[in-house]
């Protein structure tokens, strides 16, 4: 785990400790990113603390239920200073996540509550600084197009509403 912290091997709680304990960066790829409050927070507050953090997410998504939830659901990561890139096709299903250039997390666990508490996942976490660096820059060559403020903005109404109540399902989706 970064720094001195250690956490039970939830997946939930290794990312809530992993995010509370960055100093430098955060680099995250994942398909899926529907996070609970408690881990929104968590980003919020690193990027709010100067910890750089940067999410990729699919530009086309296998599943848009999801990607719409997730439009709705970022504007509070975007305002504290978090970008959000999308990864043109073709659509990649990896789940990767950096912290500090030192310790990486690999494995199946997606950024959403079915995952991090109903499903069967694992995931596996490397101190290496070098294998942090491999898995940097795969993450940095996928940041394509970055998603704005502006951009959810200019969303007409109609989409707005849709992604807003699949939002609602989040924890069905």
């Amino acid at each position: 785990m970064p720094g001195d912290l250690s956490c039970p091997l939830q997946n939930g709680l290794v990312l809530l400790c992993a995010v509370n304990a960055a100093r430098k960066t955060i680099r995250i790829a994942t398909p899926y990113f529907l996070p609970d409050e408690q881990l929104v927070t968590a980003l919020r507050l690193a990027a709010l603390r100067g910890v750089v953090v940067d999410i990729v997410l699919p530009a086309n998504n296998n599943h848009p239920f999801v990607a719409w939830a997730a439009q709705a659901h970022v504007r509070p990561i975007l305002e504290s200073g978090c970008r959000i890139w999308f990864n043109p096709p073709p659509f990649d299903h990896s789940k990767l996540m950096t912290i500090d250039g030192t310790w990486s997390l690999v494995g199946s666990a997606n950024w959403d509550a079915r995952s991090l508490r109903l499903n069967f996942e694992i995931t596996v976490e490397f101190r290496d600084a070098g294998l942090a660096a491999q898995l940097e820059r795969v993450i940095d060559a996928r940041c394509g197009h970055p998603l704005t403020l502006s951009a959810l903005d200019a969303r007409p109404l109609p989409i707005k509403l849709r992604d807003a109540a699949i939002r609602l399902a989040m924890p069905y989706i």
